[in-house]
């Protein structure tokens, strides 16, 4: 074990002391210097873990798999500091920041370090709130950098950078501006270049939200891909947007979303249409249809359609139960058959 690690079990091993009985059944009273700590410091986590079946160019996998399994703390400095870091144990460290309240209200507040990005509705959402299995569309997979993208890389639609956001107009409006490294999390800026990205909801009634989004900027590309003669370590003009809606009731979730971008010379555009309908005590019945188009000019496309259940049998936790039909331009089409638990605390 090394020194990290046996810090990190006696830190934990004080935690559990703090809070264990004695022998007469009374708990041992805190020292001061815990109460601002047990006061200020919230801790929250959640994982996804499944099983997965593919009808896929003649091979049928069959397989389990942990998705997800993050962990975050949330520091409050003070009432207008406060230090986020979060890790996903299955994966890599996703986010560290500072956020800061600028004025008395919520009109304006800086963030700063690495976080998701404000590019699309769907990407600064959590996995825990989005109704689909594979989580993100296959526009906000490629364009927010949230999947594979050969050119810039799996960045879990986080980056490096700095943020100035608030609502204004009694909360009728949401508004986040973003100048970020473009290069993606853990990773160093490979070019001297910055992307802008905006993001602005407004919200007309109760329940409903509209929201247009933006970016641009130069990535450096990390391989070359297929459908772009984009080189390896080339820089080229990144440049996204998007606009879209969500409306929630108790009767109906319904988000829908178009969104597009070029990445050098090739375009590329899809939408999707997601509806949750509540049908009993914690049980959703979950649709969707979703495009995307990877370069327009070869009509690189892929259409998906899922339909699937969802139970809540606690308030961060569910079963989730979904088919999704694809049918492909350059490959064969695929079915595919997921089931999932969540559990979040």
């Amino acid at each position: 074990m090394n020194r990290f690690n046996k810090r990190m079990m006696a830190i934990a091993m004080l935690t559990i002391g703090f809070g264990s009985t004695t022998a007469m059944g009374q708990l041992y009273e805190l020292p001061e210097w815990s109460n601002d700590w047990t006061k200020n410091i919230e801790v929250h986590g959640y994982a996804q873990a499944g099983w997965s079946y593919e009808d896929y160019e003649g091979a049928k996998p069959n397989s389990t798999n942990l998705k997800r399994t993050l962990v975050w703390a949330k520091a409050r400095i003070t009432d207008r500091w406060s230090f986020l870091f979060m890790h996903d144990f299955s994966s890599v460290v996703q986010e560290y920041y500072a956020d800061f309240r600028v004025t008395n209200d919520a009109s304006l507040n800086v963030r700063f370090g690495q976080f998701k990005h404000s590019y699309s509705m769907e990407n600064p959402l959590s996995p825990t709130q989005l109704e689909l299995i594979d989580v993100y569309s296959q526009a906000v997979l490629y364009l927010a950098g949230e999947g594979p993208d050969p050119l810039n890389g799996v960045n879990y639609g986080r980056d490096q950078g700095l943020m100035v956001f608030g609502d204004i107009l009694n909360n009728k409006v949401h508004y986040e501006l973003a100048l970020m490294s473009g290069q993606g999390i853990n990773r160093r800026d490979a070019n001297s270049q910055k992307d802008v990205i905006a993001h602005l909801e407004y919200k007309p009634i109760k329940g409903l939200r509209i929201v247009a989004t933006g970016q641009l900027g130069t990535g450096n590309a990390v391989d070359s891909a297929a459908w772009n003669t984009i080189k390896k370590g080339e820089n080229y003009r990144r440049d996204r947007y998007s606009i879209g809606a969500e409306w929630k009731s108790p009767k109906l979730g319904l988000r829908a979303e178009w969104l597009g971008g070029r990445d050098g010379d090739v375009g590329s555009r899809g939408g999707y249409l997601t509806a949750c309908v509540p049908v009993y005590k914690g049980l959703d019945i979950v649709g969707s249809g979703e495009f995307f188009d990877r370069n327009t000019d070869l009509k690189y496309d892929q259409t998906n359609a899922t339909l699937g259940i969802q139970y809540w049998f606690y308030k961060k936790c569910r079963l989730q139960l979904q088919y999704t039909r694809a049918w492909r331009q350059f490959a064969d089409d695929y079915n595919w058959v997921q089931a999932q638990v969540q559990v979040g605390f």
